[in-house]
């Protein structure tokens, strides 16, 4: 067996089986391919006879290139997934991988926009596009992200099957994890005013939002597009498509939202994940008690 027999095997699971992103499918597949590349042996019993001190010497070799915390611990459990799945494919009655803990990795808060600025940027996205229907689309993506809390990757996803918009709409996320999300009107009137400009036909099968010449919108437009918005009215570098969606679960707990209806709206596969905003809203509570009250501000 090749090395590219083990990678493409690899891949195919993550991809098929895993249902991992094509983003973390190419990211896994090539922190395995560096791994390959340091053994003299290149097939599955070979893999499956790795330990600990094999995965720690690997990671070893990374931090000299250069690597942080964050991207260290993302390599050991990729490692971790592709040593599992090759003791797997041996019949190991003990399919699990080394046991290795990872470098300790301080979260840091999500930082949201506020709702004025959620909307500006909306209206600012419009007015800078350099053509109208482009602009009504770049400003119906972002009200899907703050209004309905979708990640970016969701909203590009959607297809022409899902229009015309009703009060609820049916989405596809991380895992193929399917959830139901509600849609404002002003949400539901953003994608019908991109929908009367588009240029392009709509079919059932084939990407909602377009690109300028008729394909698929990639994410890199939406993040320019909301760059050149966040320049222009003047907020931080934080506020990045991503912080829409960060704004929408902050504000609704803001407004007395429980965490487990929160989760299913972010679709969230654990509880964990939605309890950050928690902090989230403390920390925002925190700052306007800062802001407002006269002892801070002697």
């Amino acid at each position: 067996m090749t090395k590219a027999d083990i990678l493409e095997a690899w891949g195919k699971h993550l991809a098929q089986e895993s249902r991992r992103s094509p983003h973390t499918v190419r990211a896994y597949v090539a922190t395995a391919a560096r791994l390959l590349d340091t053994l003299d042996e290149t097939d599955w019993a070979g893999l499956a006879r790795l330990e600990a001190a094999d995965l720690r010497r690997q990671l070893a070799a990374r931090r000299q290139d250069g690597i942080g915390n964050v991207s260290a611990a993302r390599e050991l459990s990729a490692l971790k997934g592709f040593l599992a799945f090759a003791r797997e494919q041996v019949g190991m009655a003990d399919a699990r991988p080394p046991r290795l803990r990872g470098p300790r990795i301080k979260k840091g808060l999500p930082r949201p926009v506020t709702p004025d600025e959620a909307v500006n940027l909306a209206v600012a996205v419009e007015e800078d596009a350099a053509e109208p229907w482009i602009g009504s689309r770049d400003r119906a993506v972002l009200l899907l992200l703050y209004g309905a809390g979708l990640r970016i990757a969701e909203a590009l996803s959607l297809t022409g099957a899902c229009v015309p918009l009703g009060e609820t709409l049916m989405v596809t996320g991380k895992g193929g994890k399917q959830r139901v999300v509600p849609l404002l009107p002003i949400i539901r009137d953003g994608v019908a005013d991109y929908l009367a400009k588009c240029p392009w036909p709509f079919e059932r099968d084939a990407a909602l939002f377009r690109g300028a010449k008729g394909g698929p919108l990639s994410q890199g437009m939406v993040q320019k597009a909301m760059a050149r918005a966040r320049i222009a009215l003047g907020l931080p570098a934080t506020a990045t498509p991503h912080a829409m969606r960060h704004s929408f679960a902050t504000h609704l707990l803001g407004a007395g939202a429980d965490l487990r209806s929160l989760q299913e709206l972010l679709g969230h596969a654990s509880l964990g994940s939605t309890q950050i905003y928690t902090k989230v809203d403390a920390a925002t509570l925190l700052d306007v008690y800062r802001n407002a009250h006269p002892r801070e501000r002697e």
